[in-house]
């Protein structure tokens, strides 16, 4: 776990200062070591966290002469091992024992195609000596992320996005098109757009390849298929739960791989909870577990102590109750904030970002429990999408909409100033149109594949990756493991929707934890003074839309933000989130990150 960067510059030698720069942008990712190789028009940075292989042999830029490859890798590549022993049985000779090399060696051997061998989460550039070519490539469900921009002479990429700010010649107006998403789709601004013109973000499951030109071809080399498979179509309930129980003990198994000790991350929810059991079922003795919670706040309770405390005396871990009270909260925001690759309002990222900071006192890698909501259809707005009909892609979409989208167009057009605005409803349009995509049989199937492949990558997916990398701390996510999507990806909808949600997944996950863990209502992490806004946090949000740069970007109306702010707790978007946090945070993370917003 890393952080990569570089540069394909046009006409001149690659400029080793901006490399620099970025790769000084991106220190909190990589606080074991850096490096920058450049040669010719071709640059690569990278920041080390040190996890598989901590001599310094396995350190980057990882350069072959023999073959004129160097590689700048963010990730790991759980299945390593097995593919090292496959290359040396070809011939392959390796100098270190890291993932990295093996990827390279990998590059060698199969080219492109490298990315069907590998089991893990991963990003990465390779740069051709002979060509002049620079291949990124970006793993299948997007958990290590991958920007890119255009200047007037280079193509340059990083694992942030305040990193390409921090080399310059980046086009940092707001994007229109992404401002509707951020304002419309819960803050969820799908690829290749960002919240600004001259950023774009590598799609997930996609390789894009970079000429000494400047050309640029992208390929999409992964793509899950929601549809029933022949082989399984005569499998019981009982079969579909033997195999995900299977699929994800694997999972588990495999995000073992480390040359360091790995945690666990442990909210008491069903899916934090399986994760834990299943590493006590691989002898995962005295295994390190994390729970945080917070100060009640309008009444709302601020923890889940009682689900996590039962869970970790029943499998006796070591476990950590972080109790973060509003004093600490208020101060961990800015943090949170310059922590995020983009502006991201859900309420918990400042719970991941203060659990992250404790965690890492302690180990530097933990496993994670997100993406089962997304995979396994855990959440309220699945069942009502199988009443529309297979081939109704109209009512399946308004169905979603009314659950998921944070306000109409029209509402977006009322908030924003007219310079923003965009023609049409850019949101529902890219709901429409992936809905419309072949590769899914039901109105349930669709919803489960976009929010797998869009809003998992661009909410809590990144969410977690940002926090806990805001502290060199590597999270895992066994949910999010390719061939356990996939086969889910096949499951029936309505085994996934039973019991309230994530059914098959439930009465799977009855052979391994305690039932009072799968029984209890649904949970997450609540912080409730950033839902209901007052004293310092509603300070700051007031400060934050009032200050001279929110006035010079000019992006709200001021009556709409009066109306707000006037009555700050009065309704709420259908995912329970504050409108008024939704828009000062955006404000927020401009100002953290230096942004304008405007022409220059």
């Amino acid at each position: 776990m890393c952080g990569i960067a570089g540069e394909i510059a046009f006409g001149r030698n690659a400029d080793v200062v901006a490399i620099a720069a970025m790769n000084d942008a991106m220190v909190p990712r990589g606080p074991d070591g850096s490096g920058v190789w450049a040669q010719g028009h071709l640059g690569l940075g990278h920041r080390r966290l040190a996890i598989i292989d901590l001599s310094a042999a396995g350190g980057q830029p990882m350069t072959d002469p023999a073959s004129g490859l160097s590689i700048a890798f963010n990730g790991c590549i759980y299945n390593y091992p097995e593919l090292r022993e496959q290359l040396q049985a070809k011939g392959h000779r390796f100098t270190s024992h890291s993932d990295t090399e093996v990827l390279l060696r990998g590059y060698v051997e199969w080219g492109e195609d490298v990315v069907e061998h590998l089991q893990g989460m991963f990003a990465f550039a390779i740069a051709e000596r002979d060509s002049g070519r620079v291949l990124l490539g970006r793993d299948r469900l997007g958990i290590k992320p991958l920007y890119w921009s255009r200047t007037s002479d280079a193509v340059r990429f990083a694992s942030a996005l305040p990193a390409l700010v921090a080399a310059g010649g980046v086009d940092t107006r707001i994007d229109p098109e992404a401002l509707h998403h951020y304002l419309t789709f819960h803050s969820v601004v799908p690829a290749p757009h960002t919240i600004l013109r001259g950023v774009r973000k590598l799609s997930p499951g996609t390789l894009m390849r970079i000429e000494a030109d400047g050309t640029t071809t992208e390929r999409t080399y992964w793509e899950p298929v929601f549809t029933r498979s022949a082989e399984r179509a005569g499998w019981s309930d009982r079969d579909w739960e033997d195999a995900t129980i299977a699929a994800l003990r694997t999972a588990v198994e495999r995000r073992l791989v480390a040359d360091v000790p790995v945690g666990a991350l442990l909210s008491g929810g069903l899916d934090s909870s399986l994760i834990v059991g299943l590493l006590a079922e691989a002898g995962q003795h005295g295994l390190k577990t994390f729970s945080i919670g917070f100060e009640a706040f309008g009444g709302e309770r601020g923890d889940e102590f009682q689900y996590s405390d039962l869970v970790a005396r029943h499998y006796g871990t070591d476990h950590h109750q972080i109790r973060i009270d509003t004093a600490r909260m208020l101060p961990a925001l800015e943090g949170a904030i310059g922590a995020m690759s983009e502006p991201m309002i859900s309420h918990d990222a400042v719970a991941f970002y203060l659990l992250s900071e404790e965690v890492s006192k302690h180990v530097k890698v933990v496993q994670s429990g997100q993406g089962a909501d997304e995979v396994f259809a855990g959440y309220h707005w699945y069942p009502p999408m199988a009443q529309a009909a297979d081939d109704d892609v109209e009512a399946a979409l308004a169905s979603y909409r009314r659950a998921f989208f944070d306000r109409g167009h029209r509402d977006v057009g009322a908030l924003l100033q007219p310079q923003w605005h965009v023609d049409s409803d850019v949101s529902e349009e890219y709901v429409r149109r992936h809905f419309a995509h072949p590769g899914a049989d039901t109105a349930t199937d669709r919803a489960l594949r976009l929010d797998t492949t869009v809003m998992l990558v661009d909410d809590p997916v990144k969410r977690v990756d940002n926090m806990t990398m805001a502290w060199g701390l590597e999270g895992r996510v066994p949910f999010l493991d390719h061939q356990l999507v996939e086969l889910a990806a096949t499951c029936p909808p309505h085994l996934k929707t039973a019991h309230d949600g994530k059914g098959v997944l439930k009465q799977a996950a009855r052979r391994v934890i305690p039932h009072e863990v799968i029984d209890r209502p649904k949970g997450y992490f609540p912080v409730p003074a950033l839902k209901h806004l007052q004293g310092p946090y509603l300070d700051l949000v007031r400060d934050a839309l009032g200050s001279s740069a929110a006035r010079q970007r000019g992006l709200f109306r001021p009556e709409a933000v009066d109306a707000l702010l006037a009555d700050p707790n009065g309704r709420l978007t259908p995912l329970r989130g504050n409108p008024l946090w939704q828009v000062a945070l955006l404000e927020l993370w401009l100002d953290k990150h230096g942004i304008t917003g405007v022409a220059a």
